[in-house]
């Protein structure tokens, strides 16, 4: 059954390419963006795989009255399977980024270039490329009438470039879709070799330390208090967070927590100006092993002593905070069945691994529900000239046609 599934998805390279071409038309922004949602999207695949012989969807719209809509869409398609007591999901999003500097793409942003075997456009990676797979398997299905061990499940959700909150965690906390036993498949993060598997995820914290001193004149330092410099010791103070904090875990690439400062705010326009208001800001990447609490104790602990030193003030406060959700099992029903199915695909040895960034994998996983992170893609999301191969989508479906046939 899986070589009549596999030939089928390689006849259907046109078909990534008329799809791919709907999808990038619409640029589905979310009012954070400057956009108004994903509905015309939605509206438009709805039609399309109308066409495509696809059951209705079941549509979880979220409520958000910055929209004309007024809702978010969240659409369900539901292959019937063998045996429905459990569920293979496959859930891509449909909401992208905006186009960003027009002056670097060699092409309209949202118009699909073809060049071969590569797809250029916002959004044909991130994350067109796993929706459009997820369809390939579906219509396989279909067309071959085939049908899956288990119930193959589709999900389009909204709103995962900024939260998640109109999109999978409305979903999760208001419907109850998903069973234990469930095979769960985000196709969102992954490398060009297809082997590596995310199944964990570091806890993340965003912080921003505001320093607050007295401004005065270059020439008298003593009449003011350096908020910059004061900024400056405490920037320094965080490499020693690396010796505090400094278990290895080789799931995770680094295998470190890591402590980094990222953004500096402007102070001073001038250069004979001794700043008195200092913003800078700190990406805290950090392993499961340790606590958020206890290295934001020990930042606080050391502003302290700082404020004392530069007679100062220092405001520590976070703009994200996540602890790391638990792992998915490396012997878990979904990683083992993806794994076979990327052996079978792709002829490589697949590596189950852990990352620094957050995806909506960490809420299926707070939520416990085993859920793998894969696709074979370029790491090309949010760039200009974003790109995808035909021949990437439609081997990630076969993939999933493995894992829906043998599962």
């Amino acid at each position: 059954m899986f070589q009549k599934i596999s030939d089928k998805i390689d006849s259907y390279k046109q078909k990534v390419i008329d799809i791919q071409k709907l999808l990038v038309s619409i640029p589905a922004l979310a009012p954070e963006n400057g956009g108004d949602g994903e509905l015309k999207k939605a509206e438009a695949l709805i039609e399309y795989l109308r066409k495509e012989g696809f059951p209705e969807p079941q549509n979880y719209p979220a409520p958000d009255n910055r929209v004309t809509s007024k809702k978010r869409p969240n659409l369900v398609y539901r292959i019937k399977g063998q045996d429905s007591s459990r569920a293979v999901w496959i859930m891509s999003h449909l909401d992208v980024v905006p186009a960003g500097e027009r002056t670097l793409w060699n092409s309209e942003p949202f118009e699909l270039k073809v060049e071969g075997d590569r797809l250029i456009g916002r959004g044909v990676e991130d994350n067109h490329q796993g929706l459009v797979s997820s369809y390939l398997t579906a219509k396989a299905l279909i067309d071959t009438k085939i049908k899956p061990k288990y119930d193959l499940c589709l999900l389009f959700v909204a709103d995962e470039e900024v939260g998640s909150i109109y999109g999978i965690k409305y979903v999760i906390k208001n419907h109850d879709l998903f069973g234990k036993a469930d095979l769960i498949l985000v196709p969102d993060s992954g490398e060009p070799t297809g082997a590596s598997i995310e199944v964990a995820e570091k806890s993340i914290i965003w912080i921003k330390v505001e320093t607050k001193g007295k401004q005065c004149h270059g020439s008298r330092p003593d009449q003011g208090k350096n908020a910059f410099r004061a900024a400056s010791n405490l920037v320094v103070k965080l490499d020693d967070l690396y010796k505090e904090f400094n278990l290895k875990n080789e799931l995770f690439e680094p295998a470190i927590s890591t402590f980094e400062p990222t953004k500096k705010e402007a102070n001073v326009p001038n250069v004979n100006t001794i700043p008195g208001d200092d913003v800078f800001y700190i990406d805290c990447r950090v392993l499961p092993e340790y606590k958020l609490q206890d290295v934001e104790d020990r930042i606080r602990q050391w502003a302290d002593e700082i404020e004392k030193k530069f007679e100062v003030k220092i405001i520590v406060s976070h703009l994200q905070r996540g602890e790391a959700a638990p792992p998915t099992s490396v012997d878990s029903p979904v990683v083992k069945a993806l794994s076979a199915g990327i052996r079978k695909v792709y002829k490589v040895e697949p590596r189950p691994y852990g990352i620094g960034g957050g995806t909506v994998a960490a809420l299926f996983r707070r939520a416990g529900y085993p859920v793998a992170v894969w696709a074979k893609i370029f790491e090309s999301a949010h760039q200009p000239n974003e790109h995808a191969l035909i021949s990437n989508i439609i081997g990630d479906a076969k993939v999933f046609a493995h894992v829906c046939l043998e599962g």
